[in-house]
């Protein structure tokens, strides 16, 4: 099946076609590095984690680029408020950062540019825009004149008067020839602010010229991808594709792909709004396994909410997917039962690939991969074992690999080490219904159900199987 992918641009799922055969050029807006990343932030690097690793899996070279912004207003406040110099800031959360994907089994990107390593770069674009007209300098700030593209809107749907509103909202500059304009380079306002020679006077870049200068020096002109969350849709990447199409006259992305926001009690999880949960706080109480299993069984481009909920149906699917690696259960290398899992098998590789091509639908492609482990356990039943079950396990885990699970469990240790508990619940069970405490043995039963664990009753007592 071919790859599709849906456009932000056009809004509509694409045929997915490379500039050069066989390699993607991706550029993903990483974090403004003032505090500790948040697990919304652990959702965009996963989704994007994940489709690279499924590009890769389908034989794509992938150039990857990921930003740092390391020059930003709320930088310079919060090195202010803690009276530390906004570089050193900018470096320990980003040292921060790259642990956090680190934890999250997120592949290093092929480049991690930082915008106070791109200035030259940023000021040749911004010379280029004042030098085609496209931008102007007042008073040590340089302006992109918004209404002189006239295909400005054509990302988010948005008219300019919605520009208007957001730059008002941004600067409330009355050195702008119009209010929509936005910012490329700002006049140092103050000693303590970050600033570099420019013809226009010290200063800094403005937000969006610097992933445009980034782009453009690591993957060149036009790119495959570009990425990020939907909250970046406008204005940000808006004012990306006007500014660098202005200036390099080609488009800046054939595919503008976004993921949906991570939301905590109906909000968008952010750092300004205050109600985030840090990635290391959750993984002080869960595998990193759940978080990307947690992220990966909804569509990337839907919202999500957050809640203890979430959480243990991530715990209880993985539970599912680990308890496929238990060793065999005894040594038949042929028959039916043989034949039926490598069915199951091919079933699986090819169902998931579909998934997987029609814009990365990792929730249904997971689907897939739990009916693999119902096929592997319902093998292992029938005493299938030696290198037809070793196949099959591989099989699944080499398709969890694909969206990044680790399936580190040593032989599902979990799993093994919840045997004795779960023995001790049947037990119970057993006594309960001995004294026809009915509602209590059912109510045991359905609980164990949930984390995968199936009840047999006969005349000769209870067994029982992880599903």
């Amino acid at each position: 099946m071919t790859l599709r992918v849906y456009n932000t641009l056009t809004r509509k799922k694409e045929t997915f076609e490379t500039l050069e055969p066989g390699v993607v050029r991706m550029y993903v807006c990483g974090p403004t590095v003032y505090d500790d990343a948040h697990i919304g932030h652990g959702m965009s690097a996963v989704v994007f984690d994940t489709i690279r690793r499924y590009l890769e899996y389908k034989g794509y070279k992938v150039r990857h680029v990921m930003n740092f912004t390391d020059v930003d207003d709320k930088i310079i406040n919060r090195a202010r408020e803690t009276g530390q110099d906004p570089f050193k800031l900018a470096a320990h959360y980003i040292d921060r950062f790259q642990e956090h994907m680190r934890d999250l089994n997120i592949l290093v990107p092929t480049v991690m540019p930082r915008v106070s390593n791109t200035i030259e770069e940023i000021l040749d674009m911004v010379q280029t825009l004042i030098d085609k007209g496209y931008a102007y300098e007042s008073e040590g700030d340089v302006y992109f004149r918004v209404r002189k593209d006239e295909d400005y809107g054509k990302l988010s749907r948005r008219k300019i008067e919605h520009a208007v509103s957001s730059a008002r909202e941004r600067f409330g500059d009355e050195l702008k020839e119009d209010e929509a304009d936005f910012a490329l380079w700002k006049a140092q306002k103050a000693p303590d602010e970050p600033a570099w020679s420019s013809p226009w006077g010290l200063g800094r870049p403005g937000w969006h010229i610097e992933c445009s200068a980034m782009a453009r020096r690591y993957l060149g002109e036009t790119i495959d991808i570009h990425g990020g969350g939907n909250d970046l849709v406008f204005p940000h990447h808006e004012n990306e594709i006007a500014q660098s199409e202005s200036c390099n006259g080609a488009p800046l992305a054939r595919y503008w792909l976004h993921n949906g926001m991570l939301q905590l009690r109906g909000e968008k999880m952010s750092k300004s709004l205050g109600n985030m949960v840090t990635i290391e706080e959750f993984l002080a109480e869960h595998e990193a396994d759940v978080f990307r299993l947690l992220i990966l069984s909804s569509h990337y481009r839907k919202p999500l909410a957050y809640d203890d909920e979430v959480v243990e149906q991530a715990k209880r699917g993985l539970d599912r997917l680990h308890s496929a690696l238990r060793p065999a259960g005894g040594d038949l290398v042929e028959g039916q039962a043989v034949e039926t899992l490598a069915q199951a098998c091919a079933t699986a590789r090819e169902r998931f690939e579909q998934a997987m091509d029609d814009d990365f639908n990792t929730a249904a492609a997971l689907g897939h991969l739990y009916d693999l482990v119902k096929a592997i356990n319902t093998a292992r039943d029938a005493g299938v074992g030696g290198e037809p079950f070793r196949q099959a396990q591989q099989t699944l885990v080499e398709l969890c690999h694909v969206l990044g699970l680790r399936m580190e469990r040593e032989e599902a240790a979990g799993i093994s080490d919840a045997a004795p508990f779960v023995q001790l619940l049947v037990d119970v069970r057993q006594e309960l219904r001995a004294i026809k405490q009915w509602a209590l043995a059912d109510l045991i039963r359905d609980r164990l159900s949930e984390l995968g664990v199936v009840l047999e009753d006969s005349r000769e007592g209870t067994t029982w199987r992880w599903r």
